[in-house]
């Protein structure tokens, strides 16, 4: 049943050559607002937007002087995703200079399932490049509008509609450069957009913050467990007894990979394990089809996030992904996560961690398990926040999960019992102590930065009055 109402003159069809009902209805509402406050095209405030381009790169920085490369789908609303960034090296890096980025640079993606999404670079992310999927926006100094404000606006239920209006009609939704300069952003007064502008701010201080101190632990972590993982070998080649495979009942090469296993055996000299099956119940999330999904623009204020793996974003859930589900499935599902569950993900990208906060609400897809301590963790001092944080270490969370990791058709997949194998090291307990107050002061910065986000979206989308 139809829930939006609007009338078209059939000249207006035959100007555009368009017949979508949902264009007619944006450029209206787009008009009508733009009548009421006036507007600025893109390219009066900004350089036209710049595009980068995909070469060689890799997930892992391999020399301290390898550059980041920026992904769209590192590109999420308000955050940039660090924790996804990938790399290339110097020599690429310097062959880009006419690709740079910077930090305050606005960060667009054009093409796909992220198409819209915008955030801008923060100061604690050097000189960049990106790939072809995003599109760069570079204010003009002394400008009214500030990189906050246009960032925010672009993410706003508004600012969407007026994306939508430019794509282009080909199969797979797209913003090309030349769309992309006619659009328009409104002329709200001074003090309206010093209000965002502030918000804004204190948004990206708190997330900047958060995943520096996140940072910070892990670095605490590394000097107390006192291994030089780096001075494990990594061998291409290895033997392996057939006994092996036979005990563990995993026919995989990666189960006995040398520098995994050897890995594993390091920290077991030097500090008691213990693993996840010991002291955590998982919690399994849940698949509801995708014929309850709904989009950013068309959900109400009821609709939850639906969370999949694609939305871990700095370790945290991100409040605004692809997709969103009925309050009434919520409900109906009552899967019980808690703020302070650890999430894991068990298929595709098989390794993210990240924890639930006071300030969500969602509903997590099967492609996650929950891991919620049990009263046997007191026993060993583990805390939420030091379970997390292990899991986020790469030796530990990436290399354990890597080992025990099947490939089912073409998707991995990690089975729940294996998880359970995964093995924590007990370090001392004012270690673990220490780990815990840094993680806390992190998730307690999200969860202001979440509530921040919320006042922005009500803030901004109250000026236009949709």
């Amino acid at each position: 049943m139809a829930n939006k109402v609007t009338s078209v003159q059939s000249l207006e069809v035959l100007q555009t050559n368009r017949f979508e009902p949902r264009y007619f209805y944006n450029r209206h509402l787009l008009t009508d607002t733009f009548v009421r406050f006036g507007f600025s095209v893109i390219t009066e405030i900004s350089n036209s937007p710049l595009s980068g381009s995909t070469p060689e790169h890799f997930d892992e920085r391999q020399k301290a002087s390898d550059a980041y490369f920026i992904k769209s789908a590192d590109v999420k609303r308000y955050n940039l995703n660090k924790t996804t960034i990938s790399y290339v090296t110097e020599t690429v890096h310097k062959k880009r200079r006419t690709k740079y980025v910077y930090p305050q640079d606005i960060l667009v993606s054009n093409t796909g399932k992220y198409l819209g999404f915008a955030c801008i670079i923060p100061n604690n992310i050097p000189e960049s490049t990106t790939n072809q999927n995003i599109s760069t926006l570079r204010l003009f100094d002394n400008d009214k509008f500030t990189p906050e404000f246009v960032a925010a606006y672009l993410n706003s239920y508004f600012g969407q509609r007026e994306i939508e209006s430019l794509l282009t009609l080909t199969g797979q939704k797209y913003l090309n450069s030349s769309n992309f300069k006619r659009l328009r952003v409104p002329k709200l007064n001074n003090e309206q957009i010093e209000v965002i502008t502030g918000l804004m701010q204190s948004i990206l201080e708190k997330e900047t913050t958060a995943v520096g101190t996140i940072e910070q632990a892990q670095q605490l972590f590394y000097s107390s467990i006192g291994i030089d993982f780096k001075a494990i070998a990594k061998e291409n080649t290895f033997s392996v007894c057939k006994s092996n495979f036979a005990d563990a009942d995993l026919w995989t090469p990666m189960y006995s990979y040398p520098l995994y296993v050897n890995t594993l055996k390091a920290i077991q000299s030097k500090w008691q394990t213990v693993t996840i099956g010991e002291i955590a119940t998982l919690k399994k999330g849940d698949e509801v089809g995708s014929d309850t999904y709904i989009g950013y623009l068309d959900k109400r204020k009821t609709d939850v996030p639906f969370v999949r793996t694609s939305d871990i974003v700095n370790y945290e859930i991100d409040q605004y992904p692809d997709f969103f589900i009925p309050k009434e499935i919520y409900d109906e599902l009552g899967q019980g996560f808690q703020s302070g569950d650890v999430l894991f993900t068990k298929d595709g990208k098989i390794g993210m961690v990240g924890m639930i906060t006071d300030n969500d609400k969602a509903i997590i897809s099967s492609g996650f398990v929950g891991l919620s301590l049990n009263k046997k963790a007191q026993e060993y001092g583990v805390t939420p926040e030091y379970l997390f944080l292990t899991l986020s270490i790469k030796e530990i969370g990436i290399y354990a999960s890597k080992r025990r990791t099947v490939v089912a058709s073409t998707i991995p997949h990690l089975r729940e019992e294996r998880l359970k194998e995964i093995e924590i090291p007990i370090l001392d307990g004012t270690t673990i102590t220490e780990i815990t107050d840094l993680v806390k002061q992190a998730f307690k910065l999200k969860d202001e930065k979440k509530r921040l986000i919320s006042e922005v979206r009500e803030t901004m989308d109250g000026y236009f009055e949709i």
